[in-house]
């Protein structure tokens, strides 16, 4: 095993410096105690020496709780005046400003109001870690992240609330557990939830068995993070040995039939321990000889072992064993399973029995041996080199037979000249030759063969084989086993040598093709460079399709092509939708003659692509399979940045946009404001001059027209810069509504405004000055484009989700679908009204959007006209109680 701490160890270890430590204290549900826990170390710490402050703690009456804060400093909350109501949360500023060594914080999963500065809590506590500040929060096991859908799937009731699950691997962990049964006593006797509350939750979600589920995930999870935590310590610091505090399986899978099987008797290992799993393939030199049967065999095996929910892997070794070792050791495994396939005596003879090694050679690790189910009339074959695999081929067996016989009539001129007797020594040079360029099979006969020759030409009596001194046939058996010796060693350096130059090739692959793509900006170039690589380094057709408007579009093909056919655009598409490889190959719509791979990166698919090979067969040879996902997942990186720096420069485009908008808007109102109080004090001038009445009224209904004009193009300024400022208040409807048709009196001229409402109705939480501009925008709007002579009628109507204020006139009304153009500034809606909605209407929807309500246009029946609603959430709806304001009961915000 490699002494070395692990390259991946230590950007983890550095990325946490400089940041404060987090520790959650985690329960199974509500009611453990994980608060009560929380407080109790913090004042521990705090006794110590810590400076220790809560930050917020809710210790929902409970006496013991609140006794355990004591003299602690409570950092004071921050108030929020959120629809008309007053509400605390923790200041997070004001943490930062106090800067203790420890701070302690209730419900790591609790949503914030709105108007904090993050709208989640363990958001404010990332915040505080980033800044050096030690944090305990509490946190219960259904707000996870990922283990959101189990929890939802027994419980009935999903959570909205939940933290990341890198938010807990980051943390040291506490579980805070009780019983179930203790937890249910606690909740009968009202330490949980009030009474009420308790008895519902007793039916529902503390059942017994559902506590118990939730009290073993619990366990599970902090036994999880303990343990990536332990390997990430022990690969930090080079440790040897398994660290096994959970167990952890490997399979080895090799190209024989069976090895299905022995996949899924993995997976009911692993299910029985709840343990992780993996399947390796060992790529060894004798892999290059596999035939396409074989190579589609373990593609198979790979991808059953994925879709079972293991991990799959793929490794080069001089041979298995020394793969599942190294494998082993990397992963920290606690038990193997192989299987046991028959071999040939001369395999055994070379290698021992694979179980007895892997049992030698791995202590610690339990060992599971399986039978393969092998067809019955198959054949045992030995592990070795086959034909055609250039090892034992007829041309290696003369070149060494040619080799021994130019050693024989050089050592038969060399003897000549002065009866040199060890001639033998010789016969190693087309020894080693044969070995290291045939093979150990031709090594070996080889040195059989040179044996011979030394016997026949330079042994007494020469030119038979027999041999009178017994020093000679020492000689000669030497010679053979120094042929073996060095055959077998010869074969083993030619092994690694292989493996070598094929890791190095895809290395460079891999580092030429990450350095491409660094200097490609489109999808396109991107499409083109991915095949045309994959084309030169697997020798197969590609093709790359990428999302359009109407589905997948083909970017780039090599070589080219004009389309696919109607399978593999059906098995594309469904390779693109689930994320999982589709056609040839795979286990969905194997009909295809090429095989598709997503293109994934953030999550999502980004694009498909697709392989295959011109004279048919398997697209990809398992021992490819590692080389192209690692190709895959570059170029779907280089697609995530691609798109990201295109919604970037939009962003930038839609930015630098608004930004002229709002500067002409404030532009524009700024200009006509002096021009404007000239017009005014003109008008004033000739009122007192008694000009005539009708230019002076005239005069004086445009300028109040235009003044409005201006104060909406301020307002719209404001509103587009984000320098809006709310203060709600009660606001009486009937009051607000007559104060704003007193406003547009001149405006109203021929319009009779008839009220419908009740004086029972809710006062409304909004700002008042924002909101007596909206209805002075709303009437202006209905009168201008009412008939005239027509009246405008003013409806308030209550129900369920709360109240609706409508400004309904009788005039051309709206065209089809015109509803949302009425709104957008400077828009039409239609040809049929006498003008457009102007930026009225849009400041209206802007304002009542930033008070959170809602406003809508729609068709006017009989008689024709328009009706513009704004809409009141209940929230938003204060009720009357004795001629006073109370606040009516709105969901508690989080």
């Amino acid at each position: 095993m490699d002494s070395r701490p692990s390259p991946d160890a230590r950007p983890r270890a550095a990325a946490q410096q400089g940041r404060g430590r987090l520790k959650v204290f985690l329960g199974a549900a509500p009611g453990v105690g994980k608060t009560y826990e929380m407080l109790r170390e913090g004042a521990s710490r705090r006794a110590a020496g810590v400076d220790a402050v809560i930050g917020i703690v809710e210790t929902h009456g409970q006496a013991e709780t609140e006794a355990l804060i004591g003299d602690q400093e409570i950092v004071p909350r921050r108030e929020i005046t959120y629809e008309g109501r007053a509400l605390t949360e923790m200041d997070l500023d004001a943490v930062l400003a106090r800067r203790p060594a420890l701070v302690l914080i209730d419900d790591l999963a609790h949503t914030n109001i709105p108007g904090s500065r993050h709208p989640r809590r363990w958001q404010d506590v990332d915040e505080l870690l980033a800044a050096g500040i030690d944090v305990y929060a509490t946190l219960n096991i259904q707000h996870l992240e990922s283990l959101n859908d189990v929890i939802t799937s027994f419980t009935k009731v999903r959570v909205g609330e939940t933290v990341p699950d890198t938010v807990l691997d980051q943390a040291e962990i506490e579980v805070v557990d009780i019983p179930p049964d203790e937890l249910i006593e606690r909740l009968k006797d009202g330490k949980v939830y009030v009474p009420h509350e308790a008895s519902r939750a007793l039916a529902h979600f503390f059942s017994r068995s559902t506590l118990s589920a939730l009290r073993e995930l619990a366990l599970r999870r902090a036994a999880q993070a303990a343990d990536e935590q332990m390997l990430d310590d022990v690969e930090a610091n080079a440790l040897a040995g398994t660290w096994a505090a959970g167990e952890r399986v490997l399979v080895a899978v090799s190209e024989l039939p069976g090895a299905d099987g022995l996949v899924r008797a993995t997976k009911r290992l692993a299910d029985a321990l709840r343990a992780p799993w993996t399947a390796v393939h060992i790529e060894t030199p004798r892999a290059r000889a596999f035939t396409d049967e074989e190579r589609q065999r373990v593609a198979a095996v790979l991808q059953l072992a994925r879709q079972l929910g293991g991990r799959v892997s793929s490794l080069s070794a001089p041979s298995v064993i020394e793969g599942v070792k190294r494998f082993a050791e990397d992963n920290r495994t606690t038990q193997i399973v192989v299987g046991k396939s028959a071999r040939s005596r001369w395999f055994e003879l070379r290698h021992g029995s694979v179980v007895d090694r892997l049992v030698r050679e791995t202590p610690g690790v339990a060992v599971h041996v399986l039978p393969l189910d092998e067809p019955a009339d198959r054949e045992p074959r030995p592990a070795g080199p086959r034909r055609g695999s250039g090892w034992g081929r007829p041309a290696g067996y003369l070149v060494s037979a040619l080799a021994v016989a130019l050693i024989t009539l050089l050592g038969t001129t060399i003897y000549a000249l002065g009866h040199i007797t060890n001639i033998g020594m010789l016969y190693l040079i087309p020894v080693m030759l044969a070995a290291t360029r045939y093979g150990v099979r031709t090594g070996i006969a080889t040195g059989l063969l040179s044996s011979l020759f030394y016997n026949f030409f330079f042994i007494p009596p020469l030119h038979t084989f027999t041999i009178r001194d017994p020093a000679n046939l020492i000689t000669v058996l030497v010679l053979i086993g120094v042929a073996v010796v060095a055959s077998q060693l010869a074969e083993r350096v030619r092994a690694q040598a292989d493996l070598s130059r094929k890791s190095a090739r895809q290395n460079s692959a891999l580092a030429g093709f990450a350095r491409t793509l660094t200097g490609i900006s489109s999808g396109t170039e991107l499409g083109q460079t991915l095949c045309g690589e994959v084309s030169r380094l697997l020798d197969v057709d590609t093709v790359l399709l990428l999302p359009g408007a109407d589905g997948l579009k083909l970017a780039a093909a090599v070589p080219p092509e004009d389309r696919l056919g109607t399978i593999e655009e059906a098995a594309s598409q469904w390779a693109f939708d689930h994320g999982q490889p589709a056609g040839l190959g795979s286990d969905t719509l194997t009909a295809s003659d090429w095989l598709f791979h997503p293109l994934r990166a953030g999550g999502k698919s980004l694009g498909v692509f697709g392989l295959a090979r011109a004279e048919g067969g398997a697209a990809i040879r398992s021992d490819q399979l590692p080389l192209l996902l690692s190709l895959l997942d570059q170029a779907a990186l280089a697609l995530e940045r691609i798109g990201l720096e295109g919604e970037m420069a939009s962003v930038a485009r839609l930015k630098e946009r608004d930004r002229l908008r709002a500067a002409l808007l404030a532009s524009v109102s700024h200009d006509l404001k002096s021009p404007l109080a000239k017009i005014v004090s003109v008008t004033g001038a000739l009122k007192e001059k008694e000009a005539d009445p009708a230019l002076v009224a005239a005069l004086q209904a445009q300028s109040a027209r235009l003044d409005r004009f201006v104060a909406n193009l301020r307002d719209m300024a404001r509103m587009e810069s984000g320098a809006l400022t709310l203060a709600r208040a009660p606001v009486d409807l009937a009051d607000a509504v007559a104060s704003a048709a007193h406003t547009l009196k001149k405006a109203l001229a021929g319009h009779k405004i008839t009220l419908d409402l009740s004086p029972e109705l809710p006062l409304v939480a909004v700002d008042p000055p924002l909101f007596q501009r909206c209805l002075i925008n709303l009437i202006e709007n209905a009168a201008r484009n009412a008939d005239p002579d027509t009246p405008i009628a003013i409806v308030a109507s209550r129900h369920s989700d709360g109240l609706d204020l409508s400004v309904i006139d009788q005039g051309p009304g709206l065209p089809p679908g015109g509803g949302a153009a009425l709104f957008e500034p400077l828009g039409r809606a239609g040809s049929g009204r006498k003008g457009s909605g102007g930026l009225g209407l849009a400041i209206v929807k802007g304002f009542a959007e930033e008070m959170g309500l809602s406003v809508a246009a729609s068709e006017r029946e009989d008689p024709r006209g328009t009706i513009v609603t704004i809409g009141f959430p209940e929230a938003a709806l204060i009720r009357r109680t004795g001629g006073a304001a109370a606040p009516g009961e709105a969901p508690e915000s989080r």
